[in-house]
C-alpha cells in the first residue's frame, strides 16, 4: 500500500488515504515520487474552476508536475532502467488526439509511486535537484511553450506579463532568455513586482494602482506590445492587455478561469489585426528543451522552489497557495 492524495470530484474533497501501489502496463514505468509542484490548477481542481474532462470515475490522485526515480519497469520497456531519474511530462496525447493531463484524467503524483508511460518521461540530469526538476513540466514548460510554440516570441520583441505567479515569474525569465527588449510585469502584490525585476523585468505595475491607466497610456503612446501574455487568469487583464496591443499585436490567454472572453471593440480589433492566441501545457520537447537549459547553467531555477512540505500536509498545501501566504514561487510535496 502507498499513501495518495485524492480527490472526489463530485463533492471536491480532498483527502491523503491508503491505496494499492499502481502495477505498470507492459509499456509503463512505476516510479518512486521524489518531489511533486503545487500548482494553482490543483487549487481550481479543489474549487471546482476546473473539471478533468476524461476522467473515468470520481477520483483522482492529485498532482501533474512530478519527479522520481524509476522503480519497476514495464514489460516492453528498452529505453529506461531501475534507478534512473527522471520527470514525467504532464500530459498524453492519446490515438485519438485528445490531451488528457496528469493528475486530472489519471492519477497524479501527489502520491509514494506513480506510473506513467514510458513515452512522457524525460531524464534528469545528476546536477539538477528533484525539486527544482519536478517543476518543470508545467511551471516552466508551459510558458516556455506560449512563448516559443503559441506567441512565437521574436528578439527585440516588446511583451506585458500579466499575473507574475509560478507561471508568470517563470515566463519572465525565459524571456529575458529569448533576448525580447522590453518586458512589463503586471500584478498587485508587491512582493510580486520585486520578484519580477529580479528576474529581469523592465517595468513592473500595480493595476490596482490609481495611475495605472495613465501608465497603460504612456506605454501605448510610445508604441505599445507586441505580445501580451495573460497568466492572472482574470478578465480585466484581458481587457487592459488588448489596450496595450501594437498593430499586429498578439493576446495569449494561459491563465484559466472558465469565463469568456470579451474583445472590448471589434473595429479596433480588426483594424490592428490583433490576434487572440489560447495556449495550454507543453510537449516533452519543451521539457527536454528546458532540462538541457538547466543542466547548463543557463536556466536559474534554484529560487523557484518556496517551500517543502510533505505528502500528508498536500490540503495545506493547496490552501495556502490558495491564499498568496508568503506569496509562493511553487510549494514542493516531498512524499
Amino acid at each position: 500500500m502507498m499513501r495518495a492524495g485524492r480527490i472526489q470530484i463530485s463533492t471536491r474533497t480532498l483527502r491523503v488515504v491508503e491505496v494499492p501501489i499502481p502495477i505498470p502496463t507492459p509499456s509503463q514505468v512505476l516510479i518512486k515520487v521524489k518531489a511533486a509542484g503545487v500548482c494553482l490548477s490543483d487549487v481550481h481542481l479543489l474549487t471546482g474552476i476546473l473539471t478533468p474532462g476524461y476522467l473515468v470515475g470520481d477520483e483522482v490522485t492529485m498532482g501533474h508536475e512530478v519527479s522520481g526515480v524509476i522503480e519497476e519497469i514495464g514489460a516492453s520497456v528498452t529505453q529506461w532502467s531501475r534507478g534512473d531519474r527522471v520527470l514525467v511530462c504532464a500530459g498524453v496525447r492519446d490515438l485519438q488526439g485528445r490531451v488528457t493531463t496528469l493528475g486530472f484524467d489519471y492519477d497524479g503524483g501527489f502520491a509514494d509511486y506513480v506510473v506513467s508511460d514510458a513515452a512522457t518521461l524525460v531524464a534528469i540530469p545528476d546536477n539538477v535537484p528533484f525539486e527544482q526538476a519536478c517543476i518543470i513540466p508545467d511551471a516552466v514548460s508551459t510558458p516556455w511553450a506560449a512563448i516559443t510554440q503559441t506567441a512565437k516570441v521574436k528578439t527585440g520583441e516588446r511583451i506585458a506579463v500579466f499575473g507574475i505567479g509560478g507561471l508568470g515569474i517563470h515566463a519572465i525569465q525565459l524571456l529575458r532568455l529569448v533576448g525580447v527588449s522590453l518586458i512589463i510585469a503586471i500584478d498587485p502584490i508587491g512582493e510580486a513586482r520585486t520578484r519580477a525585476f529580479a528576474r529581469g523585468a523592465d517595468i513592473a505595475l500595480d493595476p490596482l494602482d490609481p495611475e495605472f491607466s495613465t501608465d497603460l497610456k504612456k506605454i501605448v503612446a510610445d508604441g505599445g506590445v507586441d505580445v501580451v501574455f495573460d497568466f492572472a487568469g482574470v478578465a480585466s487583464a484581458r481587457s487592459q492587455g488588448f489596450r496595450l496591443l501594437a498593430e499586429g499585436g498578439r493576446l495569449v490567454i494561459v491563465g484559466l478561469a472558465n469565463e469568456n472572453i470579451v474583445i472590448p471593440n471589434d473595429i479596433a480589433f480588426a483594424y490592428k489585426r490583433t490576434q487572440l492566441l489560447g495556449h495550454y501545457g507543453s510537449d516533452p520537447i519543451h521539457t527536454q528543451e528546458l532540462i538541457d537549459l538547466v543542466r547548463d547553467g543557463r536556466l536559474d531555477l534554484s529560487t523557484s522552489v518556496s517551500e517543502i512540505m510533505s505528502l500528508e500536509e498536500v490540503p495545506e498545501a493547496l490552501k495556502r497557495l490558495e491564499a498568496k501566504i508568503n506569496n509562493p514561487v511553487r510549494i514542493v510535496i516531498k512524499p
